[in-house]
């Protein structure tokens, strides 16, 4: 097909082409002498798009599942007590890791198009009176359903309940997309990935360690070497990695840094919550409901459509890439054939965002949905339509 793909997953996500050029390069040495100057200020300059002065950002080259496993093995034994809620496919796959990491992981199964119960965490970690849960985890955006889980709820909780619970947070959707605040509320760890909001391809994990969680890694018995806290910080105070880095996503991620800070982190977060309402406002001309059932945590990052029970999301996604080439998301697992997703998210603007709609509302009819063409892009271009004020 002629014409280039229209990548609207929620992650992989649009490389910009400042940050294709940055990492357009030749191979470079990695131990040459000048190294570190470009090395320390990067790692200082991550600590702004995670909002932390007194956390420690390291840079793993991985996708964000060896993000979690890092956040895990540096601060917790095998036998732990960890608690989790289910809501969706990623909050499951990192209870999963934990459980094959030998944690004690406490589930709590929750519908998905909900967000993390904190009422009902608050009940569990009441009665832990002796503090044998030794981590709370948190999926603060939750990709499969587009679901965003009240982080500062949370600490709140933790802090009006005085229990010493590690705060984990997986934002590997979320963070630099929507607003993510580490000190201010109080987070642990946080784990985020190279190929989402930080709009570069797969293959960095990017983990936040609060000084609390970093004095942890004396008394954490998990095995780990490659994803030791402690190896990267004796190579990273200095300017230097313990083994060979991803020079080329490096690159791309300082010039990414860049692009963000000179944007504005309160800019970007109000970007993003600007596309997600043009996207829901489409998806309600469409008469599609969200799989998020309330509205206070619809995602700014990825909106899950559901679609109407004769028909199969997965047809429509199949559509929209062979007659359109657009790429969307499917549904996953317990939401399989219910939805499609939209990821709206990195580098985007308003034209790319209606090209996506409006390539979906072609899939939407060619699958059967009842739609009327036109409809939802127009309702999206009523939200964002820069010059409606002086009109």
């Amino acid at each position: 097909m002629s014409g280039k793909n229209f990548l609207f997953v929620p992650g992989p996500t649009n490389i910009p082409d400042r940050v294709r050029r940055a990492m357009d390069i030749p191979l470079e040495d990695h131990r040459a002498g000048d190294f570190p100057r470009f090395a320390k200020p990067l790692f200082e300059d991550l600590k702004q798009i995670f909002q932390t002065k007194n956390g420690q950002v390291f840079v793993f080259p991985s996708s964000g599942t060896g993000g979690w496993e890092a956040a895990i093995t540096n601060t917790l034994s095998p036998g732990d007590k960890v608690l989790q809620a289910r809501f969706g496919q990623f909050s499951h796959l990192w209870a999963e890791s934990c459980k094959r990491l030998g944690m004690d992981v406490q589930l709590v199964e929750v519908p998905w198009g909900e967000a993390t119960p904190i009422d009902t965490y608050r009940e569990i970690l009441e009665k832990d009176s002796n503090h044998e849960i030794k981590m709370v985890l948190v999926t603060h955006n939750e990709t499969a359903t587009g679901v965003t889980s009240d982080l500062h709820g949370v600490r709140r909780m933790l802090d009006s309940i005085s229990h010493p619970a590690l705060l984990a947070v997986d934002g590997i959707s979320s963070i630099g997309s929507i607003e993510f605040l580490m000190d201010e509320w109080g987070i642990d760890l946080a784990v985020s990935g190279s190929q989402k909001g930080m709009m570069l391809p797969t293959g960095l994990s990017l983990v936040c360690a609060s000084q609390k969680a970093l004095a942890l890694g004396a008394s954490a018995k998990c095995h780990r070497y490659y994803f030791d806290f402690t190896l990267q910080d004796s190579a990273n105070s200095d300017g230097w990695f313990p083994y060979t880095p991803a020079m080329t996503l490096l690159r791309g991620l300082r010039e990414s840094v860049n692009m963000l800070l000179e944007e504005g982190m309160p800019q970007v977060y109000a970007r993003h919550a600007r596309y997600a309402g043009a996207v829901r406002a489409a998806a309600q001309a469409w008469k599609l409901d969200l799989c998020a059932k309330d509205a206070s945590t619809y995602s700014d990052t990825v909106s899950a459509i559901c679609v109407p029970s004769d028909i199969d999301s997965g047809q429509i996604v199949k559509n929209a890439y062979q007659n359109y080439n657009l790429s969307l998301g499917g549904g996953l697992t317990e939401v399989a054939g219910k939805v499609f997703r939209i990821g709206h998210l990195g580098d985007l603007n308003e034209l790319m965002i209606l090209s996506a709609l409006a390539g979906t509302e072609m899939a939407l009819c060619d699958s059967g949905v009842d739609i009327e063409l036109g409809c939802g892009v127009g309702a999206a271009a009523a939200v964002l339509r820069v010059g409606q004020s002086s009109s």
